[in-house]
């Protein structure tokens, strides 16, 4: 026998340890938009889609969610696939997808950017943006910058590969919320000092400070389509205003604790706002007027996000770590994800087309949920009740004498609601006189 053989010892290359291979769940999209793409040169409409059934069999027929606008039941994520954690663990505030979908960037309370893969949800950098916590960052809508602001005050310009090109200070006191306007030469900043400000993007300059609310202004959004900024206090008002002559338009009075965010639908008639008082409500700006209240949560509701595809779908987060998935045509929840999260969910992303939904918490974790496949069941251990399927009807038995061959051990040859004298002249040959 060999003296220099040693069956322990690990095999090394280059003087560093092989690591095992590990496998990684990933949600492939490229698929279904792919055999969608084909599909639809020859489908009318909706009337010729592939009816899914609860089988997997069905699972090649699945289409992305925007093949399914009729059906926004289709697009609830509440299948959990991964777990991302930083080195050094921290509180998640504010995540964004990248206007590609190639990639999730969170902000951490650290004053950290990290970057994860879209497709295999994999640690792909980290840098640091900021000296103090970051609070909240957008996207323009022409997808060349992004937005930061942390709780020091302070607002920075990045490009798509992580570049820093300007940075000011904004506010006194911690930024809360930022928005761009739809031509992105304008944005919306708020902040704890109870003012929010709009801003000229290129000169880095304020043109108009928006006071009227008497405690900090936890949250804003700019219109999708019009100059109008809403803006969420500390108060329990949600105000509307002019960003051009820096007027209140309109004051809503409809919750009774404080406002934690403010989101316009992309129709642009809704606005969501959700507060500590544990109530999520729309209002229609045309009317000014509140149209739709919804109870589900038993704490204050920390996130709320409109579905990209599905104009009437939205999901909401919330202090406790569930997460919940709303019709606006529906009174209660469609959905829930009662043990998302072990801390309070900061913030919630959905995926540009609508397949996945990212959620950013206190617990210093961030999390990717999908669709469920057909077939699958919702058996996650995030999911407070266990949905099995229905027990098959079991068949009546039946003496072998009276067992018809050729139909199985268990089917009886008497119909039921027929007498036997009758069954057995409508068919010859399954026994009787």
């Amino acid at each position: 026998m060999d003296s220099d053989y040693h069956p322990r010892e690990r095999i090394v290359y280059d003087g560093k340890r092989m690591r095992k291979p590990v496998q990684r769940r990933t949600v492939d999209y490229n698929s279904t938009v792919v055999k969608w793409l084909e599909d639809r040169v020859h489908q009318r409409d909706y009337r010729d889609l592939c009816a899914l059934q609860f089988h997997s069999r069905y699972i090649p027929e699945l289409l992305p969610s925007i093949a399914y606008r009729h059906r926004p039941i289709s697009s609830i994520c509440t299948k959990h696939i991964h777990t991302s954690i930083n080195k050094q663990k921290c509180p998640i505030n504010t995540i964004e997808w990248f206007p590609q979908a190639h990639r999730l960037i969170t902000g951490a309370s650290s004053g950290e950017f990290t970057l994860w893969n879209g497709l295999t949800f994999n640690f792909e950098t980290i840098l640091q943006a900021h000296e103090h916590s970051i609070r909240a960052m957008t996207w323009s809508h022409d997808s060349n910058w992004m937005i930061s602001g942390d709780q020091g005050g302070r607002i920075k310009y990045w490009q798509p590969n992580m570049n820093n090109v300007k940075e000011f200070q904004g506010h006194t006191q911690s930024i809360r919320d930022i928005s761009f306007a739809p031509t992105d030469l304008k944005f919306v900043s708020c902040a704890d000092d109870s003012s929010a400000v709009i801003w000229d993007f290129e000169k880095a300059t304020s043109d108009i400070h928006l006071k009227g609310h008497g405690w900090d202004v936890k949250c804003c959004e700019w219109h999708p389509q019009r100059g109008l900024v809403a803006t969420g206090s500390k108060d329990n008002l949600v105000k509307l205003w002019d960003p051009r002559t820096g007027d209140n338009v309109s004051t809503l009075h409809g919750h009774k604790n404080a406002i934690t965010r403010v989101r316009f639908n992309q129709n642009g008639n809704w606005l969501l706002t959700c507060s500590r008082d544990q109530m999520v409500k729309m209002f229609d700006i045309r009317k000014m007027q509140t149209i739709k209240t919804f109870k589900g949560h038993n704490r204050e509701v920390t996130a709320l996000a409109w579905h990209p595809q599905h104009e009437e779908l939205f999901v909401s987060g919330s202090f406790t770590g569930s997460i919940l998935f709303w019709l606006v045509r529906m009174d209660v929840h469609q959905s829930e994800i009662a043990t998302a999260h072990d801390g309070a969910v900061w913030d919630l992303a959905w995926h540009p087309l609508g397949h996945l939904l990212a959620s950013g918490s206190n617990d210093n974790t961030t999390k990717f949920w999908c669709r469920n496949r057909p077939g699958d069941l919702a058996d996650d251990t995030h999911i407070l009740f266990n949905q099995q399927p229905p027990p098959e009807p079991e068949m009546p038995s039946a003496p072998v004498s009276e067992r018809a061959p050729g139909f199985g051990l268990g089917a009886p040859t008497a119909i039921p609601g027929v007498s036997s004298s009758s069954s057995s002249s409508m068919f010859p040959g399954l026994g009787g006189n």
